[in-house]
């Protein structure tokens, strides 16, 4: 009979197993990524193919020019605020709150113009909003 503690063999852990996996997994992603480049995003406003603006007593056009200023029914707003568009916004609207409100924003008018033009007709209950467009073809878009 052999009384001796039989020495325990140490575990040992196999790391070529683990490597062999790490380098699929590693590959696997190397193909699946894609790599894409987003340097600019190229935006072209507006144009569209519509019918021509009609002269109604319940639309009030609001034009928007590149520098900010506006102009409602053909006449110059003082001021850039909510208020004092709001202000110009209710005097023009002859049919009150059932009024169209047409925002005619030149192309590089800064979205927040038109934010505004919108902010300020909420505001005065005008809840009905579109925006006037050109014809691809009269804007040169093809």
């Amino acid at each position: 009979m052999n009384f001796r503690p039989h020495a325990r063999a140490e575990p040992e852990i196999n790391l070529i197993p683990f490597i062999d996996v790490l380098l699929v997994v590693l590959i696997f992603l190397m193909l699946s990524t894609t790599y894409s480049k987003f340097t600019e995003l190229q935006v072209k406003l507006p144009a569209a193919d519509a019918q021509q603006l009609r002269d109604y007593p319940r639309e009030v056009i609001v034009a928007v020019s590149s520098d900010g200023r506006y102009m409602v029914n053909k006449t110059l707003v003082d001021g850039r605020g909510i208020e004092v568009l709001g202000t110009a916004l209710t005097l023009a609207a002859k049919a009150g709150k059932d009024s169209v409100i047409i925002i005619s924003a030149d192309a590089s008018a800064t979205h927040q113009a038109v934010i505004t033009v919108m902010e300020a007709a909420r505001r005065q209950g005008l809840t009905q909003i579109t925006f006037a467009t050109q014809s691809s073809l009269q804007a040169g878009v093809k």
